[in-house]
C-alpha cells in the first residue's frame, strides 16, 4: 500500500464488511489439514507480508520474523514435527516460521522515528522477552487474516520442537541469528476431505464481560 492509498483507507474505516468478507476471514473460517495440487508463488506470499505489515504492534515494534518455507527447505522441518503434524506439513505448499527477533529493539529507531530512544525501553530481557513475544504472536495473527483475505487456507499449529527449528533456521544464520520460533502456519488452498464439524465456541455470557 503506497502512502496515496492512506486517505482512501482511512475514509472507509467506518464501513461494515459484507457478509463474504466476513465469512471468508471468521464464520467460514477453518484450520485446514489437507491441500490441493495448486502452489503459492513468491508474488502472492510477498503479497500476503505486504498486507500483515500494517497490523498495530506496540511502539511499532513489529517484532515477528516469518520465516516462508517451500520443498527442500520444508522438509527440513520434518524431523522436528510431532508425528500428527508431519503430513499436513509436508503436504503443504508453504509452511511459515512464524518467530521474532530476539533483537528487535535495534530497529526502534528506524520504526519509532519521532521516539528513537524509545528502544531504551526494552533494554531488559525481561521487557524483551514480554514485548517481542506478545506482539510477534498479535503479528501472527494478522498474518492468518491477510492470508484468508488473499484466498488462502491456513493451518496454524503447535506441536514441533522449537529449539530444534532455531537451531535448524536461525541459530547459525548470520542475518537470522536472533530470531527464535514461536509457531507454524501452513498455507495453501485447503481440501474439505479432512475437515470435521465444526467445534464449539463459548457464547459472549461465557467468554465475555462488558462493564459500563
Amino acid at each position: 500500500m503506497s502512502d496515496t492509498a492512506a486517505p482512501l483507507a482511512l475514509e472507509n474505516r467506518h464501513s461494515i464488511l459484507a457478509d463474504q468478507a466476513l465469512d471468508q476471514l471468521f464464520r467460514g473460517a477453518r484450520t485446514f489439514y489437507s491441500w490441493g495440487d495448486k502452489d503459492v508463488s513468491e508474488t502472492t506470499i510477498r503479497a500476503l507480508y505486504e498486507l500483515l505489515q500494517y497490523g498495530p504492534t506496540s511502539a511499532n515494534q513489529s517484532p515477528a520474523r516469518f520465516l516462508f518455507l517451500k520443498g527442500e527447505n520444508q522438509e527440513k522441518l520434518r524431523p522436528h514435527l510431532i508425528e500428527p503434524n508431519i503430513e499436513k506439513t509436508m503436504t503443504a505448499p508453504v509452511t511459515v516460521v512464524v518467530a521474532w527477533d530476539w533483537n528487535f529493539h535495534e530497529k526502534i529507531p528506524q520504526l519509532f522515528p519521532h521516539s528513537p530512544e524509545a528502544k531504551d525501553w526494552f533494554a531488559s530481557d525481561d521487557a524483551r522477552f514480554e514485548n517481542g513475544f506478545r506482539n510477534g504472536t498479535l503479528q501472527g495473527a494478522y498474518l492468518m487474516l491477510a492470508a484468508r483475505s488473499l484466498g488462502l487456507d491456513v493451518g496454524p499449529m503447535s506441536g514441533f520442537d522449537k529449539d530444534g527449528v532455531d537451531e535448524t533456521f536461525f541459530k547459525h544464520d548470520p542475518e537470522m541469528g536472533a530470531w527464535r520460533s514461536n509457531f507454524l502456519v501452513n498455507l495453501g488452498y485447503g481440501t474439505t476431505e479432512k475437515l470435521f464439524p465444526r467445534l464449539p465456541r463459548l457464547s459472549f455470557e461465557e467468554g465475555a464481560r462488558l462493564l459500563g
